[in-house]
């Protein structure tokens, strides 16, 4: 009896054994699979991105991105390729729908390419990272932690840029502005008949980065007009047809 429950146990053990390597190739095969569709991803949205975006600084991160990640794609799949795993050479469905809606935009793409690269390197971030970490491979370990610096770097760069972009349009945003191509913007809130409720109105002045809104009230030009606190200082503010915030305006 306890020799039959000793060679269950040896064998047991030696299942496990010849078990585990497997599951290391696998879970390197998983690293592999991500990291190679995600850099395909990184270059080819960038290439559209190059020719379509209208920013120059666009177009500038967009040819970095196509350098580095080209870059490291190669050194993955050199790597992979000793290591006897398999490279990706197509994307999975959800990036092909996010390329296909960048390359058939009508609009700029600027906008959408940067959403697509921040979330895109969040996602590099925190599975290169990890990797890094707790991974399997030796040789892909290795190449995790030397490549996190630069995907870290380029979240920054995203970042900087879909800021400098809201910034822009915040200040759009509380600048009056009409929307004829003839006509130059007017130094008052644009009178027209306003279609935002109170709340909204209140809502829309909040986001232009005011704060304490009261005392709101609609005159007979259509504009919202009110007080509120915007850099430690309280002043007039109105809001128009247009959704054009200005300040101390009479």
């Amino acid at each position: 009896m306890k020799t039959r429950v000793l060679l269950a146990s040896l064998a047991t053990a030696t299942a496990m054994v010849f078990a585990l390597p497997a599951f290391a190739a696998d879970s390197a095969q998983d690293f592999v699979d991500k990291a190679a569709i995600g850099g395909l991803f990184e270059v080819d949205s960038s290439k559209i991105a190059e020719g379509k975006a209208q920013d120059q600084g666009v177009k500038d991160f967009a040819k970095k991105m196509i350098d580095d990640h080209g870059a490291a794609n190669a050194k993955l799949a050199t790597i992979a390729g000793e290591q006897k795993l398999k490279v990706p050479t197509e994307l999975d469905a959800k990036h092909k729908a996010d390329l296909e809606a960048l390359q058939n935009a009508n609009d700029a793409v600027d906008k959408p390419y940067v959403q697509m690269q921040r979330d895109a390197h969040s996602e590099a971030v925190t599975l290169f990272e990890s990797y890094a970490k707790d991974g399997d491979n030796a040789q892909l370990k290795t190449f995790a932690s030397e490549t996190l610096p630069t995907l870290k770097m380029h979240q920054e760069m995203a970042e900087k840029i879909a800021s400098a972009d809201n910034a822009s349009s915040t200040t759009s945003s509380t600048t009056p502005a009409v929307s004829t191509t003839d006509t130059t913007n007017p130094a008052a809130p644009v009178p027209g008949a306003n279609s935002f409720t109170e709340d909204q109105a209140k809502s829309r002045i909040q986001d232009a980065g005011f704060s304490g809104v009261s005392k709101l009230t609609k005159d007979d030009q259509g504009i919202w007009r009110g007080q509120a606190t915007k850099d430690g200082k309280t002043t007039t503010v109105a809001l128009d047809y247009q959704g054009n915030v200005v300040a101390g305006a009479n």
